[in-house]
């Protein structure tokens, strides 16, 4: 592949051998539904009154309505990155439950304009490989934010930004809920609202994403330049 083709094309610099043809086969692999989505939440805030948790919980119960299998990871205990091995059994239960899943959600507060430490630090202890697994690359991501002020998207923003970094595929919708203190009554629920309304848009998102690509999302983010490193 180092002469110009009919159409001009100059390839003198690719591994033509790493440079595999697209498969339609792969990309159209017949749907598989003998499971449930398996999807897992995490959330960034320990308060008793947690309006991270809240949103959590809202989504968990519409997901569920939307057929999908769910697990809530509860970060309290879990040791600052670094300041543990990852045989602590707070990283192992995180480890285990990302294997685990097929999508995540990523609720975080903004806090001094950024997402908080406790849900930066859970995503800090899930390795971008362990092996030859990727526990993160592939799998579908939706994010919420929670606000105590006016509408902002500081958290959201940068989960995105991690969640690239991940090797994930964040949908395209998201959520952020300004004044949660007003959004939630006594028993953490959420209440009716255009709000609300755009968290279940999320969630449909995601599940659909998740069901959409099931079988073929570690086939969309495999790498040319990952064939070539392995071969050499």
């Amino acid at each position: 592949m180092t002469d110009g083709g009919p159409d001009g094309y100059d390839l003198r610099n690719v591994a033509s051998e790493d440079l595999e043809p697209i498969s339609i086969e792969r990309l159209f692999v017949p749907f598989e539904n003998s499971h449930a989505p398996r999807i897992l939440l995490l959330y960034g805030s320990l308060r008793k009154r947690s309006y991270s948790r809240f949103l959590v919980q809202e989504a968990e119960r519409l997901l569920k309505a939307y057929g999908a299998e769910t697990r809530i990871y509860d970060p309290s205990g879990l040791p600052l990155p670094d300041d543990s091995d990852d045989s602590h059994p707070k990283v192992r239960e995180l480890r285990d439950l990302c294997a685990w899943s097929e999508a995540h959600v990523w609720c975080s507060p903004e806090r001094h304009g950024a997402m908080t430490g406790i849900l930066k630090s859970q995503i800090d202890w899930i390795p971008l490989s362990q092996g030859a697994i990727r526990p993160t690359q592939g799998k579908i991501l939706a994010l919420l934010q929670v606000s105590g002020g006016s509408q902002s998207f500081n958290a959201v923003n940068q989960m995105r930004i991690l969640g690239r970094w991940m090797r994930m595929v964040t949908i395209p919708n998201q959520s952020s809920v300004p004044k949660a203190y007003l959004e939630f009554d006594d028993e953490g629920r959420m209440k009716p609202s255009p709000l609300y309304d755009r968290v279940v848009d999320v969630m449909e998102e995601l599940v659909k994403f998740t069901l959409l690509l099931r079988g073929r999302s570690d086939y969309l983010v495999e790498r040319y330049s990952e064939r070539k490193a392995a071969r050499e």
